[in-house]
């Protein structure tokens, strides 16, 4: 066994353990593209989404230097009918490209030596198959080599973050267009590509990368975030497979739904970040595991110079926003930016934005990912502009928990006149959207509710401090061209508080009314207490 030809199976059955989430039947989706047409697949996602676990896992199943009946024989995959037919029965290229990146930069080489790199890994390796190996011109022929043989074997290439040179070289055109060649070398549909190559399997952060209009090696099968069709669910963990680990480990699905949900796809439903998931089961505790990456870290950039306006869109999706997005220039790359589109599109691929296929919009996925942008608006880093925007909104709630009527009003209509606010200020639909953006700080201690049924009727927005918070609950009815006094009474009279009362200790309620003929807001607050017992 190497340690990129046929590496074994002993790193899955690390993983493989009682705690493993059955991902299998990847394995049927990969085996029913051999033989056929599209049979080289890129599945991207973004990070912490099981992607390097899938590459172990087709490892140890395809790889013939080893049995891994043992690992297989009780999952999903070994009820499938062609199960036996492609176990353990090729030879296996694995390739971490995050590795040779490690090594290059370690040894003081340039980028652009990688795929001469890994060309050296694979030629050694070559000689520990077949003792009677001779070297050949190129390393697609050594390869053919093994195909050749009487008893030869076509070869299994898994390629894992794929995606991490063009990210590591984005100022390198050089070293990506070296690799990329390397890449079509081996999977370009050429004589090689049919001969020799059973499959390809590449995962990875980011789609291939664009040659204009086209993908980079066209002849690959994609299933991005964007678009992942029937391989949605074997990549992330489903809504079924957190609730069993709920159950399993004691821990509290509606908790672990707030904050790692929200990525959604027709083919499965919900899908839940895996990583996230263990880490709040393991550590007993809700909060957000997004470690911040060097991906995410130049997004500061884009977004304190404003880019095409992309600075008032993060922070409407920050508010609760959904936007629409065109995702289909974007070139797959970081630095490749022609409009904000493209900005959001990359939000989507790194994780950090879910996007409807649907009604092609993108949004904030769930309170984890939600944090990380409040971290951002309240870093060092972002410039006075969303400073003043923070600090303005944590004024306001300040004041509203005061129930200081008068300075809630000014606070709504100083937001309503920034160039953040619709420009059809006409019904009461603007005015909620106004009012989610003016209390944009909100979000770090509270969970925002919108049109939560309450009582006899539906409460427009409401906002309930985290777990814990000595803060008090807010509930805010919106009027258009009707009193303040009158969303007041509304909420008594049709009883809106009645849904919390097993919430405990105080509850603000605010009615916010905005008059068209005078262009003046107003606002009457009152606090109501009730006892937890």
């Amino acid at each position: 066994m190497g340690t990129y030809i046929n590496p074994g199976n002993a790193a899955f059955k690390r993983i493989s353990g009682p705690n493993y989430i059955d991902k299998t039947m990847l394995i049927e989706l990969v085996n029913q593209r051999i033989p056929g047409e599209k049979y080289l697949i890129c599945v991207s996602r973004p990070r912490r989404f099981g992607k390097s676990y899938a590459a172990k896992m087709l490892t140890a199943y395809y790889d013939c230097s080893c049995d891994s009946r043992s690992l297989f024989d009780n999952r999903k995959i070994a009820e499938c009918d062609d199960y036996t037919e492609h176990l353990n029965k090729y030879n296996v290229i694995s390739l971490d490209i995050t590795s040779f990146i490690s090594e290059a930069q370690s040894q003081g080489k340039p980028l652009k030596d990688i795929p001469k790199m890994i060309c050296e890994a694979l030629h050694d390796e070559l000689f520990a198959l077949d003792p009677d190996f001779k070297p050949g011109k190129t390393i697609n022929e050594e390869l053919m080599y093994f195909v050749d043989k009487p008893e030869g074997k076509q070869w299994v290439f898994i390629i894992d973050e794929w995606d991490a040179m063009i990210r590591e070289a984005k100022d390198d055109p050089k070293a990506q267009k070296a690799y990329l060649n390397l890449l079509r070398g081996w999977f370009k549909n050429n004589s090689f590509t049919d001969k020799c190559v059973a499959a390809a399997y590449m995962t990875g952060i980011l789609p291939i990368k664009k040659d204009g209009s086209q993908s980079a090696m066209s002849d690959f099968m994609e299933f991005s975030i964007l678009q992942p069709e029937e391989f949605a669910g074997v990549t992330g963990f489903t809504e079924d497979e957190v609730k069993e680990l709920c159950v399993k480990h004691n821990a509290s699905f509606d908790d672990l739904k707030a904050w790692y949900d929200g990525y959604s796809f027709p083919e499965c439903g919900e899908i839940y970040n895996p990583y996230s998931v263990m880490c709040a089961i393991k550590k007993k505790k809700c909060q957000s595991y997004w470690k911040k990456t060097t991906a995410a870290e130049s997004l500061f950039t884009y977004i304190n110079m404003d880019f095409d306006g992309i600075q008032e869109i993060i922070t409407r999706l920050i508010s609760g926003e959904e936007i629409e997005v065109r995702t289909d220039d974007f070139q797959n790359d970081f630095e490749q930016f022609s409009s904000r589109d493209d900005v959001l599109t990359l939000l989507v691929h790194l994780g950090y934005l879910a996007y409807n296929e649907d009604d092609k919009t993108v949004r904030i996925p769930n309170e984890e990912i939600r944090s990380e942008y409040y971290s951002i608006l309240n870093s060092n880093k972002v410039n006075s502009k969303w400073i003043k925007l923070i600090e303005r909104s944590k004024k306001l709630l300040a004041d509203t928990i005061a129930c200081d009527s008068e300075a809630v009003a000014k606070a709504i209509k100083a937001v309503r006149e920034t160039e953040y606010a619709p420009t059809f200020y006409n019904n009461e639909q603007a005015l909620r959207y106004v009012i989610k953006f003016a209390y944009v700080a909100a979000i770090d201690q509270y969970m925002k509710v919108e049109e939560l049924p309450s009582g006899h009727g539906i409460a427009d927005v409401v906002y309930i401090p985290k777990r814990n918070s000595p803060l008090p609950l807010l509930l805010i009815e919106l009027k258009w061209n009707e009193s303040a006094g009158g969303a007041i009474e509304q909420i008594k009279n049709k009883n809106y508080p009645a849904v919390l009362q097993n919430y405990g200790g105080d509850v603000i309620i605010a009615g916010i009314s905005y008059n068209n003929k005078t262009n003046e807001h107003s606002c009457m607050i009152e606090r109501i207490y009730f006892d937890e017992n």
